[in-house]
């Protein structure tokens, strides 16, 4: 999709939801808001969490936090034609390899792909064997130049 970037899976989008949200986590997010876009999957991930909830000041908030920092603000891209022909076509190279990753990553691997966006996630490892898709992990990844391993 024009103009963005990233696509954020949802253990980057629930961050600011946590107890002590990761101060870079929430810096890159900041930085990055006018290239961001979440997955209809991921947004479907968080409001079943936030419903499976009791009603709460909790709950509460992570409504809050959904309906107005997240809807409206970030695009949500769906899952369609285009995405179902990339996963059928992934999960069945993968199969063959003797590897299946999880339905839901591979949604979410698919809506990434083909936007032609790079995938945020803290697991990276549930997305390592894609082809073709760029994953960071904002959690580890800085942005800054790699340094040089210290000698052990």
């Amino acid at each position: 999709m024009a103009g963005l970037s990233y696509l954020l899976d949802t253990n980057i989008l629930s961050e600011p939801l946590a107890t002590r949200p990761n101060p870079s986590v929430l810096a890159r997010i900041a930085q990055h808001q006018d290239v961001i876009a979440i997955s209809a999957i991921a947004w479907q991930e968080l409001w079943y969490g936030a419903l499976r909830l009791p009603p709460s000041r909790r709950r509460a908030q992570v409504e809050e936090y959904l309906n107005g920092s997240v809807r409206g603000v970030l695009p949500i891209l769906p899952f369609e034609e285009r995405a179902a022909m990339w996963q059928a076509s992934e999960r069945s190279r993968l199969a063959s390899l003797g590897w299946v990753p999880a339905y839901v990553d591979s949604q979410i691997a698919a809506v990434c792909a083909v936007n032609g966006l790079t995938l945020v996630t803290r697991n990276v490892g549930d997305f390592a064997h894609f082809a073709g898709l760029t994953v960071e992990n904002w959690f580890e990844d800085t942005g800054d130049p790699p340094s040089i391993p210290r000698a052990r």
